[in-house]
């Protein structure tokens, strides 16, 4: 077991889903607060995507996007190591933004050492496997060329399609059915099985809850969702004892 310092184990918090934006300001400044005290007392913190509402560039000059910079730069500089996995609503961000923040920019699936337990974490959307409209138009836009062309945007077109995209987001997710935009039960225990793990966290359905499950083989295995924040906020909490999912009030 690793110590940090003389008693408490490390500590890794992961949350997801914060959705910032300026017309959300008491979850911004829920997020500030949660930075400079239960994330300071972290040994790690991981964002699972969807950090913001939307991300149209590292060259953002928007306050709020400023203020987020300048406080996980704080964080980082305190001695907490943050990482950064994509979601569906800030894919764009990059080396630019893991540079002024201290953030280590993560790959759409990784394992984390939790104790001497190997966790698979993800942001979530590649678990919705029955969306297929979604899972093409998420291969088309993550495509280096896209993504390229999308980052050399004047930054005003990269605004008006940032606003843009959510009203769409918005009116194709209420024509959607809730089970289409879960995730799907077979896509989740194959994962498990392709990265040999018993664990995992994700965010992206907005739907809290730590599910128990049998892999096809018989082994107990857990999938932990952490929820959005809105009216609450929600965290996951690990170290070598105990892996926790708890929320607090905004």
């Amino acid at each position: 077991m690793h110590i940090h310092g003389a008693a408490s184990p490390l500590t890794t918090l992961f949350i997801s889903d914060l959705h910032l934006c300026p017309e959300r300001p008491k979850v911004n400044q829920a997020f500030f607060n949660f930075l400079q005290t239960r994330a300071a007392k972290a040994d790690k913190l991981y964002i699972l995507g969807d950090l913001f509402e939307a991300w149209i560039g590292d060259d953002d000059p928007a306050p709020l996007s400023q203020q987020v910079i300048c406080a996980l730069r704080a964080l980082t500089d305190s001695g907490t190591q943050l990482y950064f996995l994509h979601g569906n609503r800030d894919f764009v961000i990059g080396k630019r933004f893991a540079r002024e923040t201290g953030a280590t920019l993560l790959k759409d699936h990784v394992l984390v050492t939790i104790g001497d337990e190997q966790v698979l974490v993800l942001h979530g959307d590649t678990l919705c496997t029955d969306d297929i409209a979604y899972q093409k138009f998420r291969r088309r836009v993550r495509s280096p060329l896209l993504l390229s062309i999308l980052r050399h945007l004047p930054l005003k077109t990269r605004q008006n399609i940032g606003i843009k995209g959510r009203e769409k987001s918005m009116a194709s997710n209420s024509n959607k059915s809730a089970s289409i935009m879960d995730v799907t039960p077979a896509t989740v225990t194959a994962m498990m099985r392709e990265y040999s793990v018993t664990t995992m966290i994700h965010g992206h359905t907005h739907r809290p809850f730590c599910h128990e499950l049998l892999l096809d083989d018989g082994t107990p295995a857990r999938r932990i969702v952490l929820g959005d924040w809105s009216d609450k906020a929600w965290v996951v909490s690990a170290n070598a004892h105990e892996l926790r999912l708890f929320s607090f009030d905004i």
